[in-house]
């Protein structure tokens, strides 16, 4: 993409992600909320839909070039969003706040600003949830192998 292509596509991805998080606002108060947390309250398939809008900020991140610690850091955004979505109450909650769009827009555009201090942020925060996710596995596991030598010792004394 040259330049004048990247700068059509942010506008048109920060009007998205504008209609997305925070087209509306409750009257009297600062809160705003979009088509996302509205799409969320469908039960069963408003979730799964709103990821999939979602999903276009990232396509269109990546065809610009945004390295892959980007793109992780913004599907970790759309996927968080759509996990919390699941909860009943407490997701239709975080729809509201969460505001993942916007979130992976910010994230594009600050790329574009400051290519290397946004990489090196988004690198560090995949190597952390990388540790997260190896250090619950690591944890499963031995709770796994706890269980299963407490079963042996139990039937083995009887």
């Amino acid at each position: 993409m040259n330049k004048i292509e990247i700068e059509q596509s942010k506008d048109k991805l920060n009007r998205l992600a504008w209609l997305l998080d925070s087209t509306f606002r409750i009257p009297g108060t600062q809160i705003r909320f979009g088509l996302d947390g509205l799409i969320g309250l469908i039960p069963g398939i408003g979730d799964a839909a709103g990821a999939v809008i979602s999903s276009h900020i990232l396509t269109q991140a990546a065809q610009m070039g945004v390295p892959k610690s980007i793109l992780l850091k913004m599907a970790f955004n759309i996927g968080l969003d759509a996990i919390l979505g699941i909860i009943p109450v407490l997701g239709d909650v975080s729809d509201f706040m969460w505001k993942a769009n916007q979130r992976n827009v910010e994230l594009l555009n600050e790329y574009l600003e400051q290519p290397e201090k946004t990489v090196t942020h988004s690198r560090f925060f995949v190597a952390i949830m990388g540790l997260v996710v190896f250090s619950g596995v690591v944890f499963i596991g031995m709770l796994g192998f706890l269980l299963i030598r407490w079963l042996w010792l139990s039937v083995e004394g009887s």
